[in-house]
């Protein structure tokens, strides 16, 4: 029986060598390896996209960079969700939007295996970039709950004492107590503590 030539079929008999690759495909590849559990080598992954290292880290800048984005998009996906839901709940206003969305991401990220995974075989360099700004993941979580803040303040939802800005400084911090707290100081993650802290800080009072 003879086969037909389709464009999906001519794709995937080319060579390796014929394929292009870009810095999303350098992305997608490195974030594919992280979700699978492997570690992250730069050569490796340049060697895979059949392109030069001193090419690839001309595309991602240098290792934490590219985990930067890598971490970048997990959180994003879980805020989005959390977002998404709270949303769906009419009735959630001010404050209890605000918390039901910090409490739900924080729980994703406690049940995220391939970040936990991660944060097992390389604690110091993990937390190191989660928890500073060498990957630049910092700098988005503070403006992405700043947005969220100042939208908040600006419809009358919430009236804190504290300036947007700090506020989402400090609430990733007490984040990342909750959620990295077994890598930290061998204590159980546990969102709830985290949850009441984030209502008092930006309300004032805990209920």
């Amino acid at each position: 029986m003879s086969s037909q030539n389709t464009p999906l079929s001519m794709a995937l008999s080319q060579r390796k060598s014929d394929e292009r690759a870009t810095p999303i495909t350098a992305f997608r590849m490195a974030r594919r390896w992280w979700l699978e559990g492997r570690r992250l080598n730069l050569s490796l992954l340049a060697e895979e996209l059949n392109i030069g290292r001193a090419t690839l880290m001309r595309w991602v800048g240098n290792k934490d960079l590219l985990m930067g984005e890598i971490l970048w998009s997990q959180y994003k996906f879980i805020y989005d969700q959390a977002i998404e839901r709270a949303n769906e709940t009419p009735e959630l206003q001010g404050i209890d939007y605000l918390v039901q969305i910090y409490t739900d991401i924080n729980i994703a990220l406690i049940n995220a295996k391939p970040m936990h995974d991660f944060l097992l075989a390389e604690p110091q360099w993990g937390l190191q970039l989660l928890t500073s700004n060498i990957s630049g993941l910092q700098s988005r979580l503070i403006e992405t709950w700043r947005e969220l803040f100042d939208g908040q303040i600006k419809a009358g939802k919430i009236n804190p004492e504290m300036d947007a800005e700090s506020l989402a400084y400090f609430i990733i911090r007490i984040g990342e107590g909750a959620i990295y707290c077994d890598l930290i100081c061998g204590r159980t993650p546990e969102p709830g503590p985290a949850s009441q802290a984030f209502r008092l800080l930006v309300n004032g009072h805990s209920r």
